[in-house]
């Protein structure tokens, strides 16, 4: 009963947004309020909800004063130097710009955290795209990936939750990954390049000048009247960009470090990059206000999933169809059970949070697996095959954060990139395997 609630409940929750018919946010809210009333959770739903909340406050906190930081610093034109730089670099060339823009993710990623990542790429980025009127989804496309794979550092959240839930050293789980990585950020970079030489197939390669961008309007395909850099010149400051850089650096420093925590660090730091670039109480309303449109999204959002998995965890679904999946596994499979689980760890993570998959599931198939002979190192290795499709999943606060800073739907996101997700999950899975078998290939 329960299994069939849950997997009811995320395939339903699943069609509704990719076919449109309801929004992410509604549907994160009433889905699984109406499953639980379905299956008798009624009396306790309340509490359910608030738990699932509870949990997911925090992200929710620093992804509202992150995205207030980065777009004071947008503001204040922090990012234009770079995006002049590279302007002169890709000179016009989408494919450039789109493989520019996954080597500066993957460079980004390593520091462990998606959100960081996503709001730094796609703040230096997005102005590059939407001047040559290029399609924002290869942005979110390859900068998704390139996280995906690059947050498998011992530091980052899957790699160190597969260690601690099946008691094992991370360096022993990540080490022999690294030559498998390096195989999915080439094909991540290929991707790019594809995606690139599609968008020059389209628009051609622009002649940019220091301001403009001669582009086709019979191709412009642009839904809004994108602002000008004249429009925001009174909110640029440019005697602080030294100052405002050495803000931004201290405060990325400080999150790796893990002074303080992520919501305090973000809010601190927005306190001080807004009285520092804007004194005046009336120019800081106006850029909070500036911004609110985006805080909300992302913000309410991201309270909408923590109802969905508060009552997915607290009715027992996910633990039910964890063990329902065990249980259609034949004996003759149990020799195979690490590549079992690492095709099984794509629609797992998509459909659960990591704590759920790694601490539920995991250790339950890494049981099973040693009465095969298969260690707990090599099974904790064969659960991280999917994270470039796990970040796709509905239940990953910083994706909604991603797809709000680059202005483009949630369920046309998960349409264009699930393809390519699960293409480089199933290469690192090949190219794992490929040094496992011949480790001098290494």
């Amino acid at each position: 009963m329960l299994t069939a609630l849950g997997f009811g409940m995320v395939l339903t929750f699943m069609y509704l947004i990719m076919s449109k018919r309801l929004s992410p946010l509604v549907a994160l809210i009433v889905i699984p309020i109406g499953f639980a009333l379905l299956g008798g959770f009624g009396a306790g739903i309340g509490e359910m909800m608030i738990e699932g909340i509870k949990k997911i406050a925090p992200t929710g906190v620093m992804l509202m004063f992150a995205i207030l930081y980065f777009g004071v610093m947008i503001d204040a034109g922090l990012f234009d130097p770079i995006v002049k730089r590279i302007l002169k670099l890709v000179k016009g060339d989408p494919v450039k710009i789109v493989v520019g823009t996954a080597v500066l993710a993957m460079l980004i990623s390593l520091d462990g955290d998606g959100s960081t990542t996503y709001m730094i790429t796609v703040s230096a980025m997005l102005p590059l795209f939407q001047r040559l009127r290029m399609n924002a989804l290869n942005l979110t496309c390859v900068t998704i990936l390139a996280s995906g794979v690059m947050n498998l550092t011992p530091w980052g959240g899957p790699t160190a939750r597969a260690a601690t839930a099946l008691h094992v050293d991370p360096s022993e789980v990540f080490v022999p990954l690294l030559p498998a990585m390096v195989v999915s950020l080439l094909g991540i970079i290929a991707l790019a390049w594809y995606l690139g030489l599609r968008e020059r197939r389209r628009l051609g390669i622009v002649t940019l000048d220091g301001h403009a961008a001669d582009w086709n309007p019979e191709l412009d395909t642009a839904s809004d009247n994108l602002p000008t850099l004249a429009d925001s010149e009174d909110t640029k400051r440019p005697k602080l960009l030294w100052v405002n850089a050495t803000l931004t650096v201290a405060l990325m420093a400080a999150l790796i470090m893990g002074l303080l925590p992520l919501p305090v660090l973000f809010m601190i730091g927005f306190a001080i990059a807004l009285v520092i670039n804007y004194p005046d109480l009336a120019e800081q309303r106006r850029r909070i206000g500036n911004h609110a449109g985006n805080v909300l999204a992302v913000v309410s959002l991201i309270f909408a999933a923590g109802i969905f998995t508060g009552i997915l965890s607290n009715t027992g679904m996910v633990e039910a169809m964890s063990r329902s999946f065990l249980a259609v596994i034949p004996d003759a499979w149990g020799p195979y059970l690490a590549v079992i689980t690492a095709i099984a760890s794509m629609p797992f993570t998509f459909f659960m949070s990591n704590d759920a998959f790694y601490f539920g599931v995991l250790p339950i198939l890494s049981e099973a697996a040693g009465h095969y002979g298969i260690t707990p190192v090599e099974m904790a290795r064969a659960s991280l095959a999917g994270q470039p499709v796990h970040l796709l999943s509905p239940l990953v606060p910083s994706t909604y954060l991603l797809v709000g800073m680059a202005n483009v739907d949630f369920a046309d996101h998960q349409k264009f990139t699930l393809k390519w997700a699960v293409l480089i999950s199933l290469l690192l899975l090949a190219a794992s395997l490929l040094f496992a078998l011949y480790p001098f290939a290494a």
